[in-house]
């Protein structure tokens, strides 16, 4: 491959999708192509869809028409559209976007060079395979700074959660083996990663299909064994799978960042059994004193369904009940969307569009008001902070916190010292809050 060929990629959708994007970027440099972040000078772009909920299939269908328009007006000359979306509606995309040189689906992302190939040479590709041979190891190119990534745990979902196509489009739950994982973080680290954000769609899960019991806390205990990490974060935890067992591995390893996130999508214990999930209040309310009382201070970040259907008035204040009685440090709501072919799509009693949007703002004015408490109690505190980068209008620095995971949640500014760069961590003093944001000042460690 001559290396004036160029490509692009436009990674849409999750970290999940993100890490698979530089699995595929790392394949293609491998392969003699030159990779560049300009789609107007690339011969190839490949898009990387999400097809989770409706508005990310728009976004990924718009984008994909983008690029369309781009190879039609001599631009670039060939469009590839690999993940999620290409994956669930397979043939149907083929067809009705012709314009598109390549369709790939999940099993066949191990072919992305040959793809590319094919589409430069004027043909034509619609391959799918099975969803297990998504590739979920090998080299990557970080597509963020490399201070931080996410590291995959494994791929696919068990839960079967009414309202999600996950596990249809991504397979059944599968963990990679621990010593693929170890052996991945410790190339992650001589890179200069320094914080791993630990993700598949159940991280909890992980481990039980290859050893018969989750492995979490082992493999957490083994990931703080190594040089160079100085922060690990758990996303995607499941509630019924946080063990004590789990919980006192997260007290007691310092490199294990305080933090949780575990979706937990509603209150009420009716809407949680419609949903196929876990519990009610009672029994949440109680999982989160259990967490909070075995690692103080912890930041717990959730997410929740509001308008799901046939959720009564009263049920929906149940929920609003809880986000203001529980008080998330982070926390996410949105409207329930009816995937196709889901179960909960064919339920009776679906909502309004607009009473879903309308009862989505409400739990998150009821957050705001969580969030503005929890954002006052921080002020004076001297927090660790991991520097992102400079704001050249605000004429501040700015970075996370151990309370806030990258690309989901909120900053820490501050005024710095001009010998402070991207990747390091510093000290900083909190001084104020603006909005979700808090503003301070680096002081000496």
């Amino acid at each position: 491959m001559s290396d004036t060929k160029k490509v692009g990629m436009v990674s849409l959708g999750c970290s999940k999708n993100q890490v698979d994007s530089e699995i595929m970027l790392s394949k293609l440099n491998e392969g003699g192509f030159v990779l560049s972040a300009d789609p107007n000078e690339c011969d190839a772009v490949i898009i990387n869809t999400c097809g989770f909920i409706e508005d990310a299939k728009r976004e990924a269908i718009e984008t994909i028409l983008e690029f369309c328009e781009m190879k039609r007006e001599g631009q670039i000359k060939a469009v590839i559209v690999t993940g999620c979306l290409a994956e669930r509606y397979r043939d149907e995309l083929a067809a009705e976007i012709p314009e598109a040189d390549v369709v790939l689906g999940l099993g066949k992302n191990g072919d992305i060079v040959k793809a590319v190939t094919t589409a430069l040479e004027g043909g034509r590709m619609v391959e799918f395979g099975e969803k297990t041979d998504l590739p979920l190891n090998g080299s990557r190119i970080l597509a963020n700074p490399n201070y931080f990534a996410y590291l995959k745990l494994g791929d696919g979902c068990d839960n079967w959660c009414t309202y999600c196509a996950i596990p249809s489009i991504r397979g059944r739950f599968r963990s990679r083996t621990m010593e693929d994982i170890l052996a991945e973080a410790n190339n992650l680290a001589k890179m200069g990663v320094k914080e791993l954000n630990l993700i598949a769609q159940d991280v909890s899960r992980y481990g039980e299909d290859l050893y018969g019991k989750s492995r979490l806390p082992e493999l957490l205990t083994e990931l703080c064994k190594i040089d160079g990490i100085e922060w690990i974060r758990l996303l995607y935890c499941y509630p019924d799978r946080i063990t004590d067992e789990l919980l006192q591995v997260m007290a007691s390893e310092e490199k294990i960042v305080k933090y949780l996130d575990m979706p937990l999508q509603h209150a009420n214990g009716r809407v949680l059994k419609k949903m196929n999930r876990f519990g009610n209040r009672e029994v949440i309310t109680e999982l989160v004193n259990r967490i909070r009382k075995t690692i103080p201070g912890i930041t717990l970040r959730t997410t929740l369904i509001a308008g799901f259907p046939s959720e009564t008035p009263e049920e929906f204040t149940e929920l609003c009940e809880m986000v203001k009685e529980l008080k998330f440090e982070r926390l996410g709501c949105f409207a329930y969307s009816p995937e196709e072919g889901t179960p909960a799509s064919r339920m009776p009693d679906q909502l309004d569009e607009r009473e879903k949007q309308h009862r989505a703002e409400i739990v998150m004015t009821e957050q705001y008001a969580v969030a503005m408490e929890v954002g006052e109690r921080q002020i004076g505190k001297r927090m660790r902070v991991l520097v992102e980068g400079y704001d050249a209008e605000l004429n501040q620095y700015y970075g996370r916190s151990a309370m806030d995971a990258p690309d989901i949640d909120t900053k820490v500014y501050f005024k710095g010292s001009k010998f402070t760069k991207a990747g390091s961590f510093v000290t900083v003093k909190i001084k104020k809050l603006r909005e979700y944001d808090l503003l301070g000042i680096q002081v000496a460690e």
